[in-house]
């Protein structure tokens, strides 16, 4: 394989991993302060219906991925009031947030643009562009390293560059600030840390309003970055493809983003082996190759992750003693 070919298919992984990373942060987050959050997939769907039709109304990209975040911290709430102040079902609340979000996205969009659930297409500054690095260019005359430089750190778009920086923010945070302590203690200990005089329903709150933010920029990415529309299902199971990295990680930020990395470069691969024809077999079919991320994730996950232990009180609505 030549550099060329490996930039490219490590440009594709990167792209490819961006939502996913973004809602395995966000689950991070949820999980981390005790509430269990399998509606991500919802919350980006959203997101990315919310940021199309905010970007094709006002033709600002921008504006389109304020309007997904606020979509997406919207639902979070939601979730959040269920199971938070109302002490409901975790697992129940996140597959109405799933269902709703799939119908409501597809309801509305036909109502509004009569396109069968799609938005229109957006060109211009509707679009989020590439952002070229400094110093790209100029780096390229470097052997192996400029071209890969050039070719795949710089060249993407901002909601991208959004979600790698909050990898490095969310481990700081968690790990080395009072916010972070508390809200870790609250997903193990809740009753200690209202012993304390802290607010556990305060903390779980900020953690669900940081997982709406999070899958707001990873749907915004989907839709106003890396398609130049919504389409009606649009993430294709990404947010339980990220559950399963986010497990995958134990819950640990840098982990997280290596296995999103990974699983972004088996979608790559994937897309790559399209078409290929094997010896004795022949021609093998696509829905193989679509299915191949899929297949790997579940061995990766049965036979190399050991045991993943989640945080002591994940799922558990807590009840304040009298």
């Amino acid at each position: 394989m030549d550099l060329q070919a490996l930039a490219v298919i490590l440009d594709s992984a990167l792209r490819l991993s961006v939502p996913l990373l973004c809602a395995c942060l966000a689950g991070l987050w949820s999980e981390k302060s005790g509430v269990v959050d399998i509606g991500l997939e919802g919350k980006m769907l959203i997101a990315a219906f919310a940021a199309a039709a905010g970007a094709h109304a006002s033709g600002s990209a921008l504006i389109g991925l304020a309007a997904g975040i606020g979509a997406s911290v919207a639902f979070s709430l939601v979730h959040g009031f269920a199971a938070i102040s109302q002490r409901g079902n975790q697992i129940v609340s996140g597959v109405a947030i799933n269902m709703l979000a799939a119908g409501l996205s597809a309801i509305v969009g036909n109502a509004w643009y009569g396109q069968g659930g799609r938005t229109p297409s957006l060109e211009g500054d509707a679009r989020f562009g590439d952002i070229a690095l400094p110093g790209a260019d100029a780096f390229a005359a470097v052997p192996v390293v400029g071209p890969l430089f050039r070719e795949v750190v710089s060249g993407h778009a901002l909601p991208a560059y959004l979600a790698f920086l909050a990898v490095p923010l969310t481990w700081f945070v968690l790990a080395r600030t009072r916010f972070g302590l508390r809200l870790r203690a609250v997903g193990e200990k809740p009753a200690a840390v209202d012993t304390a005089g802290i607010s556990v329903p305060l903390l779980r709150y900020a953690a669900v309003i940081i997982c709406g933010v999070l899958c707001g920029i990873g749907g915004a990415y989907l839709a106003v970055a890396q398609a130049a529309a919504f389409l009606p299902n649009m993430t294709a199971g990404k947010g339980f493809i990220a559950l399963a990295a986010l497990i995958f990680a134990k819950w640990r930020a840098w982990p997280a983003l290596g296995a999103c990395l990974l699983f972004g470069l088996l979608d790559a691969g994937a897309i790559r082996l399209q078409g290929v024809s094997l010896p004795l077999i022949g021609p093998v079919p696509v829905q193989a190759i679509q299915a191949l991320p899929y297949v790997l994730t579940v061995i990766l996950l049965a036979g190399f992750i050991g045991r993943a232990v989640p945080p002591a009180a994940s799922g558990v609505p807590y009840v304040k003693e009298r």
